[in-house]
């Protein structure tokens, strides 16, 4: 073969392995999905962070996969008053027995103060474990490629999504009911804000022997049964008008729902709603006034505005932006990230209520995407400045 044959023999290799690169990023929606692959190849180059971070990941994966859990509605003790133990039911956390009362009824609201009879009810707590088990092991799947992580997440999503003997009714019909008073709210909706990370690590299953299509067909039949209930139920509708970080999240979920469903002009319509929140829940000043009331403010004021970044986000599947969006009156949701900056470079003190201890999980979520959107190493900065150690933690590490 000749000096010619080979450079061209070498640019069309490398054309190739750029072009299977391109290729291989994953569809998530939340996720960036070239972010995953440039990790990929980080950990492929040896980047200690990165395997250090895939290490801890598949420790936990695992862990697992050992295990063998499996979470189902069906492991509830009550009964919804549907009399279906496929419905998902949960208590209202924030109500108590009034003791006044002989019989404690009707429960009264202690905000930000949970019940531990919240924990009764099996359903939340399951309900979170399947979307934390199935994350990581969706990870450990991608950036190994071990077949054994993929299957346990398919088992793991068949038993709560698409068995017809262990599946969750589309419905939250009994969400965060209050007793004495009602046996579910729109508000409980606020439970399954984190479906979206699911249907992310759902994506990148896709590429599984183990996650068929005909399994992601019925995950998809779930979704949009569920997105149905969402939009046209009254609890649906009612959680829809609220104002504060239940109607952000629900705005989130609506969008996530109709992309994984295929159904884009409905994330694109649910968008310009978001906007309108914009309007109503933000200040021109970047504050947050209906999380501020809260007696749990720092807390919430984080997780709504995460929830905004969360539509930003998903919005740009639709080649919309909204991270530079601004009111006419100037409210915007970079605005409202700078509103906390003095509070985290300590130049001012939180004056605001909060019974609990200042928690940074959703603030560092915050700055690591505002990082990337803003293209300002200063929120890197305030990351490190918080932390003062590694204290991102492995998911955050691999998918940034």
């Amino acid at each position: 073969m000749s000096t010619r044959d080979i450079i061209v023999l070498f640019v069309f290799t490398l054309s190739l392995n750029t072009l299977g690169l391109a290729q291989k990023a994953p569809a998530t929606f939340l996720l960036h999905g070239e972010a995953l692959l440039k990790n990929k190849q980080a950990i492929n180059n040896q980047e200690a962070e990165k395997l250090k971070a895939l290490k801890n990941i598949q420790a936990k994966a695992d862990q697992i996969v050992k295990q063998g859990k499996l979470y189902s509605v069906m492991n509830k003790k009550k009964v919804p008053p549907s009399g279906d133990k496929h419905d998902y039911m949960s208590q209202a956390p924030y109500w108590w027995a009034d003791t006044t009362k002989p019989d404690g009824l009707p429960y009264i609201r202690r905000d930000g103060e949970r019940n531990p009879e919240y924990y009764d009810i099996s359903d939340s707590e399951e309900m979170d474990y399947i979307i934390d088990d199935t994350e990581i092991l969706a990870l450990a799947f991608y950036f190994t490629k071990e077949e054994r992580y993929a299957a346990h997440a398919a088992r793991l999503l068949k038993t709560w999504f698409l068995d017809p003997e262990t599946r969750q009714n589309p419905n939250l019909n009994f969400g965060q009911g209050i007793p004495g008073i009602n046996t579910g709210r729109g508000i409980g909706i606020i439970e399954t804000r984190s479906f979206p990370r699911l249907i992310d690590a759902v994506m990148l299953l896709t590429a599984s022997e183990n996650w068929s299509k005909e399994d992601h067909k019925g995950l998809k039949k779930w979704f949009a049964d569920y997105l149905t209930w969402l939009t046209k139920s009254p609890l649906g509708k009612d959680e829809a008008d609220e104002h504060n970080n239940h109607g952000t999240y629900y705005d989130v979920q609506i969008m996530a729902y109709a992309l994984f469903t295929d159904q884009p002009a409905l994330a694109k319509k649910q968008i310009e709603v978001a906007k309108s929140r914009i309007q109503s829940q933000l200040q021109p000043d970047g504050s947050q006034p209906f999380e501020l009331e809260r007696t749990v403010s720092w807390g919430y004021t984080n997780m709504n505005l995460a929830g905004f970044f969360k539509i930003a986000r998903l919005a740009e599947n639709v080649k919309a932006n909204l991270w530079n969006y601004e009111t006419t009156d100037g409210k915007g949701l970079q605005k409202s990230l700078q509103w906390l900056i003095p509070y985290l470079k300590n130049e001012k003190v939180w004056e605001f209520k909060q019974i609990k201890e200042l928690e940074y999980d959703n603030t560092l979520w915050l700055l690591k995407m505002a990082s990337k959107k803003y293209a300002n190493t200063m929120y890197d900065s305030l990351v490190n400045n918080i932390c003062q150690k590694d204290c991102l933690t492995d998911v955050d590490i691999l998918t940034f």
